[in-house]
């Protein structure tokens, strides 16, 4: 139904003999990948006016004065943008996003995430992200809420240092990718660099706001899995 009024929406904003179904229907259905939007409709306002043209097509290579086609057609252009085999920077990334614990770089491919935003073993460390078919705030705004319960709650017990740890329970968990459901070529190209997620709390990357919202807002912090340790010696107060 999504789908459906969508492309019911660029149909009725678009010259009656436009092929809708061959420039604006992608492979996938909303949210498989992001959406794009028109707000104040300008595009369709210039391919109405003979003002802009799309050519939906496989690019083959470059020319000297354009694009070849995989059709065989050539598309003349004075300025070529390249938007297309974007790679991700993942959280331990080796040339821009270096983590170490004990001596040691922390390998985050062979991390379960915490939550979604922390990982096990790895002490002190939250890495905010925001959703993939919401609003990328709503999911900063809620990790963001969390870390300042978690850091008055240290404050209250003394403690140094908070560490997602692995359970007994957790040692057969099922290894799931670090996104479901999600098949952007940036995403894919990147995936095995992620953490893992698993197939139980807390070990489980939610893209759902209602549910973070319970678990962020109102979860326990001590949930035998996040683990408060490194107290201060008396006489001394986490500042």
């Amino acid at each position: 139904q999504m789908k459906q009024a969508l492309l019911q929406g660029v149909r009725s904003r678009l010259p009656p003999d436009f092929d809708v179904e061959k420039h604006f229907v992608p492979r996938y259905n909303p949210w498989d990948q992001r959406l794009c939007v028109i707000s104040n409709g300008d595009l369709f306002k210039a391919i109405r006016e003979h003002k802009a043209s799309v050519v939906t097509d496989h690019i083959d290579g470059f020319t000297e004065t354009g694009i070849r086609l995989q059709s065989g057609k050539t598309l003349e252009a004075d300025i070529i943008v390249t938007a297309t085999g974007l790679n991700l920077i993942t959280v331990g990334d080796p040339e821009s996003f270096q983590v170490w614990v004990d001596d040691e770089q922390v390998d985050f491919s062979k991390k379960w995430g915490y939550q979604g935003f922390a990982y096990n073993d790895v002490p002190n460390l939250i890495v905010v992200s925001g959703y993939i078919n919401a609003s990328w705030t709503l999911r900063v705004d809620l990790i963001s809420q969390y870390a300042c319960r978690m850091l008055n709650h240290m404050r209250r017990i003394q403690a140094r240092q908070c560490t997602p740890r692995l359970r007994a329970s957790d040692q057969d968990m099922m290894e799931l990718p670090w996104v479901k459901d999600f098949n952007p070529g940036l995403f894919l190209r990147s995936m095995h660099r992620f953490p893992k997620q698993g197939n139980r709390e807390p070990w489980v990357n939610s893209h759902n706001y209602e549910y973070d919202k319970r678990h962020l807002r109102q979860g326990t912090l001590e949930d035998g899995v996040m683990q408060f340790t490194n107290k201060v010696t008396t006489g001394k107060t986490v500042p």
